[in-house]
């Protein structure tokens, strides 16, 4: 090592130290590529070591001076070198640089260096300090740089969303197609709120759960969650995270991929939900299974029907209770043009007030006592198919209220829920109940009314159609025995009388239950029906269809007509055999009566 020392040694042992250190440092000056210099701001006199030459490939000099080096330094560093020398000097702090060296093949050299200012017995300032060639690490520093410029114009073309994560998962780089969609800035991506702010509310703690499990484990993984769009809408993407690793096994970045898969998800949906309203459609026990008859009434209803189903307009069924008016609702939507897809039906008078809501738009976890998970309600069940709802003119006020704004804005919210969920659902309705004069009695929206009412089909009583009752006799008694595998070769003539002169307040529901009784009954090849189960009411006397219908002069009528309805089933109130069927009304109007003529149930259990 040549360093021109101005030290006075004073013995041999002080001087041998010295030597043996000077060889320590050389050494290690060797090893590590790094040279040591010296530098004196008064007399501007610079100090190098043999490896600092070796960097810096320069000429040996005996009087090397500052100018001589700064000559070296790239134009474009030169200045910024000599502002933070000049700074050091005056401050007499420590300085650190990186700039360009020329060398003398014209090649350019990344160098480092780092000194520590100190102060001479005669009170001058000097530094020492060392210097490192880094050209390798910023070679390869801009060689990444360049790798993930490019990398970035290939991903920014990309219609995936992308996301470069730190080792630790902080995202650090997102495509355009990501800020695109999500409408958010990287800083806004990078705030602690960030995943709170763009995955669904119900999608957030699995999120974290299994990125927080993925990310230690350094491998691929996946997960599905719904992230919020600049339109204010969610949708499904199917993210999947692959490390990066260096030559170590050190994982450097993470690349996180999203797939759009809301179309998939949707359509999963919709399936899952299709195959609910199928299982509840298997369960569920129809009146009959097609419409039989060729009068004359009849035809003009399907003639409608015919006009109607192909179109997307609301239709409203009235009739009495058993002429089959969700049949005629069944007949709409198999010739319309959702006929691939869910018919949802929905007795609104089976419902109690207090769920009806929750049961027709759905309800979000924690909603109300009882609301452990999300449930989908009717409407998105019926989402591009077709919803019936029974009896609606039993809806509660506030109820309709609700109905009303998802039928104008086609649009809905789930009970204890905030988004809004568009719905696209044919609307069929029915009811027994004449609803001008519900609009009457302030019990039903007069708004509501109109929007149900687009296109009305009336459906006619049995009575109005005699010549359909044999036809549907023998229907339904080839039904019947078929099921209970008996054979009739033909049908009493007094009960073909009885059924043709019977006015049946009951419709068509009330033959059907008889014809399945007598089936089972009829001791022989010939069918016939007791004549006490046909009793000669005439249609004045028959108990009316509606509460507002009730006078005080029929009550006495109506408490016998009930006591003997309860007599025949025993007390039942609902099912094929109750009294409800008998009567030809729905069980919860039958309940009521029964409550205000306070007849008790008990005492007909017995027989």
């Amino acid at each position: 090592m040549n360093l021109q020392l101005p030290i006075s040694l004073e013995n041999a042992d002080l001087y041998l130290e010295l030597q043996r250190n000077l060889t320590f440092l050389s050494i290690a000056q060797s090893l590590t590529g790094t040279g040591c210099f010296g530098w004196s701001a008064a007399s501007g006199e610079v100090y190098w070591s043999e490896q600092t030459y070796n960097i810096f490939e320069h000429d040996r000099a005996p009087n090397l001076t500052l100018e001589m080096v700064l000559r070296r330094i790239h134009p474009d560093d030169r200045g910024r070198v000599q502002e933070a020398l000049i700074r050091a000097s005056e401050t007499k702090a420590d300085f650190h640089l990186e700039y360009r060296w020329l060398m003398p093949d014209g090649l350019i050299k990344h160098l480092y260096v780092a000194a520590r200012a100190l102060t001479t017995a005669s009170g001058n300032l000097e530094f020492l300090g060392a210097a490192i060639d880094v050209s390798a690490a910023k070679e390869a520093e801009e060689k990444r740089r360049q790798d993930e410029d490019e990398l970035r114009r290939i991903t920014d073309v990309i219609p995936q969303l992308i996301i470069v994560y730190s080792p630790e998962g902080w995202p650090i780089y997102l495509n355009q197609r990501t800020l695109e969609y999500m409408g958010l800035s990287l800083e806004e991506v990078q705030a602690e709120s960030f995943r709170d702010r763009v995955i669904h509310p119900d999608d957030v703690e699995r999120f974290r759960i299994i990125r927080q499990n993925g990310l230690p484990k350094g491998v691929p993984f996946e997960t599905e969650q719904r992230v919020l769009g600049r339109d204010g809408k969610y949708r499904w993407f199917l993210s999947r995270y692959n490390p990066l690793k260096d030559e170590q096994g050190r994982i450097i970045r993470w690349y996180a991929t999203a797939t759009d898969i809301d179309d998939r998800k949707v359509a999963e949906q919709r399936l899952q939900n299709e195959n609910v309203a199928l299982r509840e459609e298997v369960d569920r026990s129809s009146m009959f299974e097609e419409i039989v008859g060729e009068s004359t009434a009849l035809s003009t209803v399907l003639a409608r029907v015919t006009k109607v189903a192909p179109t997307d307009s609301t239709v409203l069924i009235t009739g009495e209770t058993g002429t089959g008016k969700e049949l005629i609702a069944r007949a709409i939507h198999k010739r319309s043009r959702r006929a691939q897809r869910a018919f949802v039906s929905v007795n609104c008078a089976a419902l109690a007030p207090s769920l009806i809501s929750s049961e027709l738009f759905g309800h979000e976890k924690g909603a109300f006592t009882g609301a452990t998970q999300r449930r989908i309600g009717r409407f998105e069940l019926a989402n591009g198919g077709t919803l019936f709802l029974d009896e609606v003119g039993e809806l509660p006020l506030d109820t309709q209220i609700a109905l009303l704004r998802v039928l104008q804005e086609r649009e809905l919210e789930r009970v204890g829920g905030k988004e809004r969920i568009k719905i696209d659902v044919r609307i069929v309705t029915a009811t027994n109940r004449d609803l001008n004069v519900a609009q009457a009695n302030g019990t039903f929206r007069s708004d509501l009314f109109y929007r149900l009412n687009v296109f009305p089909v009336h459906v006619p009583p049995l009575r109005e159609r005699p010549e359909d009752i044999v036809m549907l006799l023998e229907y339904f008694l080839h039904r019947y025995a078929h099921q209970a595998r008996k054979v009739f070769k033909s049908i009493d003539k007094h009960t073909l009388e009885f059924f043709k002169a019977y006015d049946w307040p009951g419709n068509v529901r009330e033959l059907q239950n008889i014809v399945e009784r007598s089936v089972i009954l009829s001791p022989d090849d010939v069918f016939c029906v007791d004549n006490s189960w046909l009793p000669s009411i005439p249609c004045s006397k028959r108990i009316p269809q509606t509460r507002d219908d009730v006078s005080d002069d029929d009550s006495e009528h109506e408490r016998k007509m009930i006591e003997s309805a309860l007599t025949q089933s025993r007390g039942r109130i609902s099912g094929p055999r109750g009294a409800a069927t008998v009567l030809g009304l729905p069980s919860s109007t039958l309940n009521s009566r029964i409550q205000k003529l306070k007849i008790r149930k008990s005492l007909f259990k017995l027989g």
